[in-house]
């Protein structure tokens, strides 16, 4: 070691040592699908969430917080970045998907972001994800993890690189690719009967086609059907795994006993850093479909399996938290939490309460930019450093994790292209009146639905509709045609005019403003010349979601085992003692 840093170590006025004595450690939760009118904080009486409302009363709670975008893998690619999913490529298309769709596609994260686990790690933070990824696996072979969580900063994973959907869930129907499992079923029969009708056709001489060329037909048919038939056959080992780095542990997983797993994952890993500051990122399976509770949480509450997972998550934190206080570590802890979009309103079949709340506001997941999809809960503690029991109603969203905790832990977001996540602190702390959001913009896929505008001088949050989601006639709040809204065509309605509305008076999105108004005519004005600024910077950049980078390619498929014998479970069986402990 060289003289000098001895020295200046020894009278203690070495910078970087305590500049790393200061960095907080860092632990997020990221609810999946969670409404705002599911948390007790928020308004909810009927669901218990006794640790999540906790760290409103010991932190900050927002009321505007908002997601980028109202489906998973643009939300959260959104939430690890700091940008705008149509600035990585994460955001959906109308000639693609709207999200990733198979663990065994080359479409992902781009390897060029740059996370905010990849800014804390080089700041010496030790770095873990436990949970769900949904960002992508391999490029271009079935070990490259290009897109793997451990290529994008983390030093440690344990979850799954998809997510939890009711195809892994053998008593469940299926919800991937439903309506095209119909059509290819449908076009399956109809091709049989075509190349049956040749043959006969030929043999009674009908018609005069050469037997190679139906042979080579039949042969191309068969091949593409017999494709899509074991990609979707074997979805439930192909997607539903789960990993530890770069290793798959089981596959299928196993859903019984993932709650308390991911509890002892996440315990482990802080007491393996108790001595040094760290980002853990707990990444939740609760509450996507198909709402998987352990038996200890069944029954519990008021709202069938969906109260029950959202319950088993609350205890989740509730353990996690615990972990915190037993190491000593809740005062130089920012703890936060949230949902990466609102809830699914369409839930499952079979029960009215199997489906999320968003409370006063309208829509949910998947439907554009309204309200109920975008907006979420966002709470954050840190005792001693952020005020407890306080609300803040402006406009946040979850990008601004990323530059917050990027300055926090002593790093610098990248100064080579557009971060859109602002640093909370000085609005956490009350240093500012306001963020510096002035202008929000809420994609669906690739189109711009609409834009909120903060107008700082008169305190008021306007919001502008383009477009918004057709809703069917028999209402229950789904989209014509799908359960799953559609951003374009013939599934949405156009505005011309643009809808206006005044979210600081009206923010269930229920009256439009007057467009006859010189008030219109001047917000429309000031967000148009908003959304031209924004336009101007964006480029182009490769579609992740489109095409062939999401269509499943069995030589990208992760695999424990020889594929396609692709199922294995290196885990220990046992129950595990934080469920036992219930």
């Amino acid at each position: 070691m060289a003289v000098l840093p001895v020295l200046l170590l020894v009278l203690g006025l070495y910078p970087v040592n305590e500049a790393a004595a200061q960095k907080p450690s860092i632990l997020l939760f990221l609810a999946d699908d969670l409404g705002i009118g599911d948390v007790g904080c928020y308004g909810n009486t009927t669901i218990r969430t006794p640790n999540i409302d906790r760290l409103a009363r010991e932190g900050v709670k927002l009321t505007q917080h908002i997601a980028a975008a109202s489906l998973c893998s643009p939300s959260r690619a959104a939430f690890l970045t700091g940008r705008y999913p149509i600035r990585t490529g994460m955001t959906g298309h109308s000639n693609g998907y709207e999200v990733l769709l198979w663990n065994a596609v080359s479409g992902g994260l781009p390897t060029n972001e740059t996370t905010f686990a990849k800014i804390l790690k080089e700041q010496g933070y030790s770095t873990g994800i436990i949970g769900k990824w949904h960002l992508g696996v391999n490029c271009n072979s079935r070990d490259d993890f290009c897109h793997h969580p451990l290529n994008h900063g983390f030093d440690y994973f344990y979850g799954t690189p998809f997510t939890l959907v009711n195809d892994c869930e053998v008593s469940r129907p299926s919800e991937v690719h439903v309506n095209y499992k119909r059509k290819l079923f449908l076009q399956a029969q109809l091709f049989l009967i075509a190349v049956l009708t040749l043959i006969a056709c030929n043999k009674w001489n009908l018609i005069n086609i050469p037997w190679k060329i139906i042979v080579i037909c039949a042969l191309s048919g068969t091949l593409y059907f017999t494709y899509w038939y074991i990609a979707y056959a074997f979805q439930p080992y192909w997607n539903c795994l789960f990993m530890r780095n770069f290793e798959i542990i089981e596959q299928p997983m196993d859903l019984e006993e993932k709650a308390g797993q991911m509890v002892k994952e996440a315990k482990e890993f802080i007491n393996r850093n108790r001595d040094r500051p760290f980002l853990l990122l707990v990444s939740f399976l609760h509450i996507h479909t198909p709402y998987y509770t352990t038996r200890q949480f069944r029954g519990r509450s008021q709202h069938d399996l969906y109260g029950d997972n959202i319950e088993e998550m609350d205890w989740m934190i509730g353990q996690i938290l615990k972990s915190i206080d037993h190491q000593g570590l809740v005062n130089n802890t920012l703890t936060y939490f949230a949902s990466d979009h609102g809830a699914y309103l369409e839930g499952m079949e079979g029960s009215p309460h199997l489906k999320g709340s968003n409370g006063i506001y309208r829509g949910g997941k998947g439907m554009g930019g309204l309200e109920g999809g975008v907006r979420v809960p966002g709470i954050l503690r840190w005792p001693g450093v952020l005020p407890a029991n306080t609300v803040i109603d402006k406009p946040t969203s979850l990008m601004d994790i990323y530059t917050t905790v990027a300055k926090l832990g002593g790093g610098m977001p990248p100064q080579d292209r557009i971060i859109d996540g602002k640093d909370l602190m000085p609005l956490l702390q009350g240093h500012v009146p306001n963020s510096d959001h002035e202008f929000m913009f809420h994609y669906c896929d690739e189109y711009l639905h609409a834009v909120r505008w903060h107008n700082t001088s008169s305190n008021t949050v306007w919001k502008v509709h383009y477009i918004s989601p057709k809703f069917s006639p028999e209402g229950a709040g789904a989209c014509y045609g799908s359960k799953l809204c559609g951003c374009s065509d013939e599934m949405v309605i156009y505005h011309v005019p643009p809808l206006l509305y005044n979210l600081s008076n009206d923010p269930s999105e229920k009256n439009p403003f007057p467009i006859n108004s010189e008030l219109y005519n001047e917000v429309l004005k000031t967000v148009q010349k908003a959304v031209a600024h924004h336009n101007a910077s964006l480029h182009a950049v490769p579609l992740q979601l489109y095409k062939f980078n999401n269509l499943w390619d069995p030589r990208l498929q992760p695999c424990c085992g020889s594929f396609p014998f692709c199922w294995c479970n290196k885990q220990n069986s046992s129950i595990t003692q934080a469920l036992a402990a219930i």
